[in-house]
């Protein structure tokens, strides 16, 4: 990692790591709790229920824990949701019931929106302007390979123990973070040196939607998450209605999460080698856009795999520049908020993604779902255009 500096060097290692740990033991559970779910007596209503508890908490909560970060510093929000995560799966353990599990998995939502947008802010906290491309091409390189090897590791996991020791494992996972991040992610200076007020939330946000750049940013965003909600929901459907087997499934998501994972830090240091990063973003939608209109023209394993490719190289470049955007354009002590927003976005999009495309799907088919998702990608990236506004390079931050 080329950041001057071994301390910052080493926060920002310390960082990509529990990001990687935590979100490979919290995606560790996602294919387990449907399985647990069935077996307590639950039917498809019922499991997307009890998924919606998770995807609403986190959604409505992003940006109150964002706010909370920057009120109260990064460590006690990143620790507290730490904590709430790893006591979620040691209860799932434990859980008995359908209800129970609602319940759990909505203190997952709460522990997964407390704990992300405190570390995302605590990167860009750390991080100089002129290599936060880079630096959040690590991080999110790191998040994703989590997400990413999660459910496959949950999945063995299972296979091997059963259903319910997964939970204890990734709960250890999680603690295990907790205490690399209470004793190896100190406080950065220029948060220790803070003393000015905060104003209240609503103004807070009124600050943050007048901001062009960041709107612009979370516009983009919303987007993407628009046609990644579609990906994610409806392409098992859509590749098991063309006669294809549950292993091209699995081909088509693993190349698609390769290339998403591998194109971060690429993207990064382009984004800090661009005068004007913000192309690389428009560049990246358009990628995106055209891919999910590829994939309503795919009739092949061959061509879906290709596509998934694309896709994700364009969804990882995208990402990617725009943590970076963010952390420019956004004053510091407003860094968790407007991340929180960030989040909001992507759990708000996937979520309005799966509740809308079903029905233009029953009625209109597959591929008019996948059209409909390439054509807001590429308004999404009009508006971004539109919106975005250059700032100049913020300067170093203290570390």
């Amino acid at each position: 990692m080329e950041l001057p500096g071994r301390a910052a060097d080493k926060r920002l290692l310390t960082a990509c790591t529990i990001s990687f740990f935590c979100f490979l033991a919290s995606y560790m559970r996602m294919p387990i709790v449907p399985l647990l779910a069935t077996a307590l007596g639950a039917d498809t209503f019922q499991v997307g229920m009890i998924n919606g508890v998770f995807m609403l908490t986190a959604c409505c909560l992003s940006i109150p824990s964002g706010l909370i970060s920057d009120r109260l510093g990064r460590r006690v929000p990143l620790l507290g949701g730490l904590l709430i995560l790893g006591a979620s799966s040691f209860l799932f353990f434990w859980s008995g019931n359908l209800p129970q599990m609602a319940v759990i998995y909505l203190f997952f939502g709460v522990g997964l929106s407390t704990f992300s947008p405190a570390l995302m802010a605590y990167v860009g906290d750390i991080t100089p302007a002129e290599l936060r491309g880079q630096a959040f091409g690590w991080y999110t390189m790191a998040m994703y390979a989590g997400m990413t090897l999660g459910p496959a590791a949950g999945g063995f996991l299972a296979r091997a123990t059963g259903l319910r020791p997964v939970f204890p494992v990734a709960g250890g996972l999680i603690f295990a973070m907790f205490f690399v991040a209470l004793f190896f992610l100190p406080i950065p200076a220029a948060q220790r040196r803070s003393d000015h007020a905060h104003p209240a939330i609503l103004p807070s946000l009124r600050s943050l939607m007048e901001n062009r750049p960041l709107v612009a940013c979370l516009v983009a965003v919303l987007g993407c998450c628009l046609g990644y909600g579609m990906f994610v929901t409806f392409m098992p459907l859509y590749i098991k209605s063309l006669g294809m087997n549950t292993m091209h499934v699995g081909l088509v998501f693993a190349t698609g999460a390769l290339t998403n994972t591998l194109s971060r830090l690429p993207a990064g240091r382009l984004c800090d080698r661009f005068e004007d990063p913000s192309i690389l973003v428009a560049v990246s939608l358009a990628v995106f856009a055209l891919a999910l209109f590829a994939f309503g023209l795919c009739l092949s394993v061959a061509s879906l795999i290709v596509t998934a490719a694309i896709m994700g190289i364009g969804m990882g470049g995208a990402f990617t520049v725009i943590c970076a955007l963010i952390a420019q354009v956004v004053p510091r002590e407003m860094g968790g908020l407007a991340v929180g927003c960030y989040n909001t976005c992507i759990y708000a999009g996937m979520m309005l993604s799966s509740v809308c495309m079903g029905p233009v799907i029953r009625a209109e088919g597959f591929k008019a779902g996948f059209f409909i998702n390439g054509a807001l990608g590429l308004v999404a990236l009009v508006l971004f255009r539109l919106l975005y506004t250059r700032q100049p390079i913020a300067e170093k931050n203290p570390a």
